[in-house]
């Protein structure tokens, strides 16, 4: 896991120590640092918007399809499979987001639990003896380089022991604690982990990162109530999201906020800032797709998924493939059982035929290696 952390941490390290090095504060390198990812995943977000939005235009004969075939669910999901084909929709273009959110996530772990690999660009070895005096000035043997906290404890422990950390080189005693004064938001130090029952009371840091989580699973929820109201608002007719919506709806923020406690403050930090900007881009972006303009891109699309058809006609789409598996799956599925009936076979013949090839079976064993083979029929019914 950790060498995933790192992997993905690289390439965001850089970044943050670009921003943090124009803003010299790391809150705010937080806050620029989600918009310059938003900005670069924004293509991503237009084409997530826009499919949903085309797909608000498939409600209407989607839910005839429904009533049409509410009695065959293998007819109905071939024909709106169809339908998708024929409409150049990929229903699920809009998980793409989620697992890119997922990467970005942790991304932004590590780089929160290594500020002193990644922004202020120690090098391993000296960082090694920094969390090595760490670990021998608090006890904790299992202290070292392979745990994702080690160099938040080392800033924590410097701050009590900095005389033990004036021998290391790379200027690393003033570097880390200049960024130590730097690394908080309104005084509170985005490196600790928010709890609710705080060892030294409810300071005013205290209550600052208890609220980071809180806020981080409203901010959240904000984003999933506005897309259910305008999913509602543009689709009237929709049937009201059951259990598993709601489930999306207000699970996922609680789930958020649980998140947020288990890990460093910056972590639900950033969260939070990631949510506001997600809801002001789908706000924006559902502005943008009225009904009229997306009538105009829906032509449009579908034009060039036809063009595109007949200049690679043996290129399959991804519906083509999706439709060509499910029926070669319901094939697999009932070929066994409407074989006898096709030969118009009682079943009683057709376990009387198993029954046949397997004595034959047997007999080829037997005389493959020189043993006696009794045919008798007792393996009848």
């Amino acid at each position: 896991m950790n060498a995933l952390y790192d992997l993905i941490g690289v390439p965001f390290g850089y970044l943050m120590r670009l921003i943090y090095s124009f803003c010299n504060n790391y809150a705010v390198a937080i806050i620029i640092f989600t918009v310059v990812t938003k900005v670069l995943l924004f293509p991503v977000s237009y084409k997530t918007q826009k499919s949903a939005a085309r797909m608000q235009l498939l409600n209407p004969k989607l839910e005839k399809l429904k009533k049409s075939f509410a009695n065959n669910p293998q007819r109905l999901q071939e024909e709106q499979q169809k339908l998708y084909q024929q409409e150049g929709v990929n229903p699920m273009g809009s998980c793409l987001p989620m697992f890119i959110q997922m990467f970005l996530l942790f991304g932004v772990i590590d780089v929160i639990y290594k500020p002193i690999t990644h922004i202020l660009n120690i090098s391993k070895d000296v960082i090694k003896q920094a969390v090595g005096i760490a670990g021998e000035n608090t006890g904790d043997s299992h202290l070292n380089m392979k745990n994702l906290r080690c160099e938040l404890l080392t800033m924590e422990n410097l701050r009590d022991h900095s005389d033990k950390y004036a021998s290391l080189g790379e200027n690393f005693l003033s570097k880390v604690s200049e960024f130590g004064e730097k690394f908080t938001i309104f005084g509170a130090n985005l490196g600790k982990t928010p709890t609710l029952h705080p060892k030294g009371g409810w300071t005013q840091e205290m209550i600052i990162l208890a609220a980071i989580p809180i806020l981080a699973g409203l901010s959240q929820m904000l984003v999933s109530v506005y897309s259910q109201i305008h999913q509602k608002k543009t689709n009237p007719a929709a049937q009201t999201p059951g259990g598993c919506m709601a489930v999306l709806t207000f699970g996922m923020p609680l789930l958020s906020v649980w998140f947020a406690f288990q890990v460093p403050a910056g972590v639900g930090f950033y969260w939070i800032w990631s949510s506001v900007f997600s809801f002001l881009i789908t706000f924006a972006l559902n502005c943008y797709f009225t009904p009229e303009r997306i009538k105009v891109i829906n032509e449009a699309e579908k034009e060039k998924a036809r063009i595109y058809a007949e200049k690679h006609p043996n290129k399959k789409s991804f519906m083509q493939k999706m439709m060509e598996q499910q029926a070669a799956l319901d094939e697999q599925n009932s070929g066994s059982s409407s074989s006898g009936k096709a030969k118009g076979i009682s079943r009683s013949e057709q376990n009387k035929q198993n029954r046949d090839k397997l004595k034959e079976a047997r007999k080829r064993m037997a005389e493959k290696y020189g043993d006696s083979y009794d045919d008798d029929d007792n393996d009848e019914d």
